[in-house]
């Protein structure tokens, strides 16, 4: 099936006008298996499917690669025929900041927005968020799709959807990997074979601390921590155990958690994540 092309805001309202139940995937495009996992995902949640393609420029930060991003439309399309999907929105940035970039309102993430890649990255929630709510506002879904990988994003989007009282279901998808175990994104297409390699310690870090977790926190940490320390070509931003609401945990938490990491490799930064049940051994 080919899906319907909206590039405008007036095309998109007319390409939903009897849509019944719409679920949502909002996606910067590059698309590769873990966005057509979220679309299979999606399929079966409404009577109508929606994918964005939109690469938005208010969450790249100075210096970042808005310019490089991917922009793979005739391929993305491709993608979205093969996953059924009924509509794909792919506006330009007039489309959705009609007012301009320059003093638009915006979403402040708050404190949650300040933490981990907020600390690295000090406007990109700001950016995510706003963007989201456009989205959300256009497309009007009743279901949204998000992946795992961008944990904290979508930690943020269901905190948005919760405290702005918008009438969206926010669904997660598990982190999809590559055969080799790495995590899928569309920046893996800025590594070399050598650096492909490299970026292999992330998912090796999670492992090693899952399998310390019936130990503590304290020593999932350490086991990851090792195998990072180990590798080469991964430069760690931060490496963290949290609970499911990325709040802080010490050594006597018992329950759901969540083992974050995000690291350079090369020029480029890799995001993983796995979830964690910690149980302290008697």
């Amino acid at each position: 099936m080919t899906p319907v092309v909206a590039r405008t805001r007036a095309e998109l309202r007319t390409a939903l006008a009897d849509a019944g139940r719409v679920a949502f995937v909002p996606t910067m495009g590059a698309l590769h298996d873990g966005h057509a996992r979220l679309m299979r995902h999606a399929r079966p949640l409404g009577d109508t499917l929606v994918v964005s393609i939109f690469v938005n420029p208010t969450q790249f930060g100075p210096g970042e690669d808005l310019d490089a991003y991917p922009r793979t439309l005739d391929a993305d399309l491709r993608v979205c025929a093969q996953e059924d999907v009924d509509v794909v929105f792919a506006p330009d940035v007039d489309e959705v900041y009609p007012g301009g970039l320059d003093d638009a309102v915006t979403l402040d993430p708050g404190p949650l927005g300040q933490v981990l890649e907020g600390a690295a990255r000090p406007t990109h929630f700001r950016g995510v968020l706003t963007v989201v709510a456009k989205l959300f506002a256009l497309v009007r879904p009743d279901v949204a799709v998000f992946g795992d990988k961008d944990f904290q994003q979508l930690a943020l989007v269901r905190r948005m959807v919760r405290d702005l009282v918008l009438d969206v279901e926010v669904v997660g998808h598990p982190v999809v990997r590559e055969a080799d175990g790495l995590a899928l994104s569309s920046r893996n297409a800025y590594l070399t074979s050598e650096q492909h390699d490299h970026a292999l310690a992330l998912s090796r870090a999670l492992r090693a601390g899952v399998e310390q977790a019936t130990v503590g926190a304290d020593a999932v940490l350490k086991a990851a921590r090792e195998v990072l320390d180990a590798a080469d070509g991964v430069d760690v931003d931060y490496l963290v155990v949290t609970d499911p609401l990325l709040g802080a945990v010490d050594d006597t938490y018992e329950g759901e958690a969540r083992i974050l990491v995000a690291a350079r490799v090369g020029t480029t930064r890799l995001l993983d994540n796995q979830p964690v049940v910690l149980r302290k051994g008697p």
